[in-house]
């Protein structure tokens, strides 16, 4: 595996070389013990104009794990190079998943050209695929998989092993089934190779199998998967005959999918599918205004508060230059209670039911943090901004203003930010999408009526 970016630089200066003296044998070699990732790395970070030439050296069950790892933009240009004899070749080393993965990210001029050359069971194993709603467990199942009958012995589960195993993805987990498709157990190689050749299948397998249906949500599959530490997940239908897996890899994908996408609606980013640096300016630009926008807006509130004190802080002008501290410990605090609570939701830690709970946990942790900053703050209030700096507007009685702030902000912030995504959740919205950012906006208005009623009681302003 290619660890440095100084070993992928010597990979890169090595091929150029080759390739420049058309060495073509060595380059061959050169790529052969590598891992089919490291070589489309170097591939996809090498000169273009190599990368058909490249390509076309590796052997042909490489050249398709290989091509499973490009960007969809360089599997493209090679598909569009590819005669007829070598898209077939590639589609015939492919696995069901991923070409469906292909032909999901490719224009449609690609897309047909690449199913006129598939097979016709590949072919209608694509469409099938195709059919199901883009988050369900079916749009990322591998209908190639080895499947059992109940009644056979060890041995013919060996003997089907060996004629059809090579074709599939993966071999490790077996599925039992009965004459029309319906899952009746599950068991493993290892299981088979500590049995007797003539024990039954029926008797080895292990009955009570947890499945998945078509219809289900991807994420939720992916975190059971975890959940039990599958390396694959039946996937049955309505009538629960198995109809498909999901393996662990398609699952890790799905879940890399899920946290960059919590991770654009929390940064207030419409989610894109696409690698930072392949993601044009304006693609960019439209992904972020809207909510840029909205949240420009609604910082409206937060200026007619403060027009509305603006008598008091004529009064009090050193009150000014704690808004900013006060806004960003609020905002701080509510993104760590939403933060924490949204990565609960993802991994079904909470619900809506421990909406109490959440609080009751959030609130104590709040009050421990509020009293911590409030002490904290008096103390450098009154030996920095009065003594050392010699503010003499920094009256204790204003610090004790600025310090109750900050303890009831805090408060505020972190129950806004645990219940929000729980609200979000109940009602049936994406939680991410009650972003840092929004929960900042409704803190920051808070904060200053909050902080404006303690200097009206206490100041008397």
């Amino acid at each position: 595996m290619i660890d440095y970016q100084e070993e992928l630089e010597q990979y890169k200066e090595r091929i150029d070389e080759l390739a420049t003296q058309k060495r073509y044998a060595e380059l061959r070699d050169l790529f052969l013990p590598m891992e089919p990732a490291d070589i489309a790395l170097l591939l996809e970070e090498g000169k273009q104009e190599q990368m058909p030439l490249l390509y076309r050296l590796l052997p042909k069950e490489t050249a398709a794990e290989v091509f499973v790892e490009l960007e969809p933009e360089s599997q493209e240009m090679l598909i569009n190079g590819f005669s007829n004899t070598e898209l077939t070749e590639v589609l015939d080393e492919l696995y069901l998943d991923d070409a469906v993965d292909i032909v999901e990210e490719m224009p449609a001029s690609v897309v047909i050209r690449i199913l006129d050359k598939a097979t016709p069971e590949m072919r209608k194993s694509i469409n099938e695929i195709l059919k199901y709603p883009e988050d369900s467990a079916g749009s990322i199942m591998n209908m190639e998989f080895l499947s059992l009958k109940k009644d056979m012995t060890v041995e013919d589960a060996f003997k089907r092993i060996r004629r059809i195993g090579g074709e599939l993805e993966t071999i490790n987990i077996l599925y039992v089934t009965d004459p029309t498709r319906h899952l009746l157990g599950v068991l493993s190689v290892r299981d088979l190779l500590l049995a007797e050749e003539d024990d039954l299948i029926e008797e080895i397998m292990d009955p009570d199998v947890v499945w998945a249906k078509t219809t289900d949500d991807k994420e939720d599959v992916a975190q059971a998967l975890s959940k039990y530490d599958f390396l694959a997940m039946p996937i049955v239908d309505l009538e629960k005959r198995l109809v498909g897996i999901v393996t662990v890899d398609d699952a890790m994908d799905v879940i890399e999918e899920e946290t960059t996408e919590d991770f654009e609606k929390m940064a207030a980013m419409l989610p894109s599918d696409k690698p930072y640096l392949r993601t044009g300016v304006f693609a960019t630009w439209k992904a972020r205004l809207p909510w840029l926008m909205v949240l420009m807006l609604s910082a409206t509130f937060t200026g007619m508060i403060l027009n509305h004190y603006e008598n008091a802080l004529a009064a009090c002008l050193v009150l000014n230059a704690y808004i900013p501290m006060l806004s960003g410990t609020g905002g701080n605090s509510g993104t760590q209670a939403s933060v924490a609570v949204i990565r609960a939701l993802s991994l079904d830690e909470v619900d809506f039911s421990d909406v109490f709970r959440v609080l009751w946990k959030e609130l104590r942790v709040s009050l421990l943090c509020g009293v911590c900053l409030a002490g904290a703050n008096f103390v450098k209030m009154l030996l920095v901004d009065r003594l050392l700096l010699d503010n003499a507007a920094v009256t204790p009685l204003v610090c004790l203003v600025v310090c109750l702030t900050i303890l009831f902000v805090v408060v505020f912030a972190k129950c806004v930010g645990c219940s929000l995504p729980l609200l979000a959740e109940k009602v049936g919205l994406d939680p991410a999408v009650m972003a840092s950012p929004f929960i900042s906006t409704i803190v920051d208005a808070t904060s200053l009526l909050i902080y404006f009623s303690f200097a009206s009681a206490l100041l008397g302003i």
